[in-house]
């Protein structure tokens, strides 16, 4: 039967691939890479240099598919039919390149940015080729360092605080308000800056773009004195390279009132 890997790669530094994950490489017959047009050719170099740095030449072969385009418009309740709608395109090409590509007794891969786990859909869609029966196979998850621990690595910082709890969300969950009873807030997926929202709070931010890359970008400070700068530096790294991933941690600082032993 035909096998899948779903590897975690890193946020961008092919020495942040695990051991497991470079097993899982060289076990792999097909890379399967999906190419989000030629904005984003470099996130398919950068693929394609991880392979070569721990791959002998022409010991694999790699097919390439245009990634299905996503309605970035929908908002409020139209999001999650749209990217429902999203994912099931994807699972088409998914299935048209596991089916044509691979051999029965071969194994494929995906390369996924971070961890498989954390905001990737590549599991969901795989689930729902299988779902439609319409081809077999198996298929194990290699976890990843995220985008969000790379974070805190290179700020040289924990997530969380003694006692206290962290949340993982989005840029568009975040809008909506701080998270109640949360001090520590990791914020992904954030096309808005929303950070923006509580600049007169006392919060410290941890930015940081393009992760584990030749390109990384890191800020951190009082988000008051931060932010400005982020906007700056954000928008020129867009405009130069036409796209932008940024993870970062907001850090509200405890009340006055609080005593050191609680926090």
């Amino acid at each position: 039967m035909r096998r899948i890997h779903v590897i975690g790669i890193g946020a961008g530094d092919p020495d942040q691939l695990t051991l497991q994950a470079v097993k899982a490489l060289r076990g792999t017959d097909v890379f399967f890479l999906l190419d989000k047009g030629e904005v984003k050719a470099d996130l398919t170099g950068l693929r394609r240099d991880m392979l070569d740095t721990h791959l002998p030449e022409g010991a694999y072969r790699v097919v390439e598919a245009r990634d299905p385009e996503r309605d970035r418009r929908a908002g409020g309740a139209a999001y999650s039919a749209a990217v429902g709608d999203w994912r099931s395109a994807r699972a088409d090409v998914y299935a048209r390149l596991i089916a044509g590509e691979l051999g029965e007794d071969q194994v494929g891969a995906f390369l996924v940015w971070g961890d498989p786990s954390l905001y990737d859909s590549t599991l969901a869609i795989l689930e729902e080729v299988l779902a439609r029966g319409e081809v077999a196979f198996e298929y194990d998850v290699v976890p990843g360092v995220s985008s969000v621990s790379a974070l805190a690595a290179r700020h040289r910082t924990g997530l969380s605080r003694v006692g206290r709890p962290v949340r993982i969300t989005t840029g568009r969950r975040l809008a909506e308000g701080f998270p109640q009873g949360v001090d520590d807030v990791v914020v992904m997926l954030d096309a808005h800056q929303t950070f923006r929202q509580y600049a007169d709070q006392d919060v410290d931010i941890y930015w940081g773009a393009y992760i584990g890359t030749p390109d990384e970008i890191l800020v951190s400070g009082p988000l008051s004195e931060a932010a400005p700068r982020i906007e700056a530096l954000r928008a020129e790294a867009r405009e130069r390279k036409g796209w932008i991933m940024d993870t970062y941690l907001l850090r509200r600082n405890p009340g006055a009132g609080e005593s050191r032993d609680d926090r």
